[in-house]
């Protein structure tokens, strides 16, 4: 003990290990308090009041599908292509209100919870968990699946990150491991154009077009196993976005055949890829 105490805070004994100081950001931010009522009528108020008249006004969006919606009742996963940080407003945006009164976002720890101010603001405007992307964690699957378990929807991105170039990235099995622990529908999104109006590499948004087009919802049982659903999740998006650049009925014919054009895009150079990337705006580039 430091002669001076109790006028100075004690020194902790060298001898003995000090305890690990608690970390109030990153995966172990506590969420809980953006799910009380009032954070939910806040939140609610800012989506009808802010978020919706944005993403029509700079998005612009159409919808297809929305009639799976119908068969499905909450709690369930709705799992999306990611490749701009507009994914997020619009997917709530243009949710009926029997998903986004109770409904969380999965979100990257180590960028949307790096900082207090953040993971304030993040909690609160979009209902957002820290999740886990650099490496293997059971902790957010345990917060998404007791979310669900209590009869919260859930938005993921099985990317686990915006796509650089607006093809899919290597998809991740997380929304197929909390389908597994729920038993609840997984309801596939895909997303065109939000990358040509706010891309990774580019901060600045130019306002246009964008597709919204959702898929048959996809049930877990007892004999599939989290790869086998992965698959399914993968074929479903490849069939919407088909869907979305082309029509129901071709799109779904070439599913049925295994024929669904590649999400991963065309293994050429970057310009090539990105003139045969579908855009909302002008899709004569796109082969049907």
């Amino acid at each position: 003990m430091p002669p001076d105490f109790p006028f100075k805070k004690p020194t902790w004994p060298v001898k003995v290990p000090a305890p690990l100081p608690k970390r109030s950001i990153g995966i172990e931010y506590d969420t809980s308090w953006s799910r009380s009522p009032i954070a939910c009528k806040l939140r609610s108020a800012y989506i009808k009041g802010l978020l919706r008249p944005s993403m029509y006004a700079i998005a612009r969006p159409s919808i297809k599908g929305a009639s799976e919606l119908d068969l499905v009742e909450p709690p369930v996963i709705f799992v999306a292509n990611h490749s701009s940080h507009l994914d997020t407003p619009l997917i709530l945006s243009i949710l009926p209100g029997t998903f986004s009164r109770k409904i969380a976002v999965a979100a990257a720890a180590d960028y949307f919870f790096d900082r207090t101010w953040k993971a304030h603001l993040f909690s609160l405007t979009l209902g957002a968990i820290p999740v886990e992307r650099k490496r293997p964690d059971r902790t957010s699957a345990k917060l998404a699946i007791s979310l669900i378990q209590d009869g919260w929807n859930l938005v993921i991105f099985p990317e686990g990150g915006r796509s650089p170039d607006g093809w899919l990235q290597e998809i991740r099995g997380g929304a197929a491991y909390i389908a597994e622990h729920t038993k609840r529908p997984i309801i596939p999104i895909h997303i065109s154009g939000t990358y040509q109006i706010m891309s990774k590499e580019r901060s600045q948004v130019s306002p246009g077009s964008t597709r919204v087009t959702f898929g048959h919802p996809i049930i877990y049982s007892d004999d599939q196993n989290v790869r086998h659903v992965n698959d399914l999740i993968y074929k479903s998006l490849a069939r919407l976005a088909d869907e979305s650049s082309t029509d129901w009925w071709n799109a779904t014919k070439r599913h049925a055949k295994g024929e669904s054009p590649s999400l991963s895009g065309p293994d050429s150079a970057a310009w090539l890829r990105a003139w045969k990337l579908p855009n909302p705006r002008n899709e004569s580039n796109v082969d049907t």
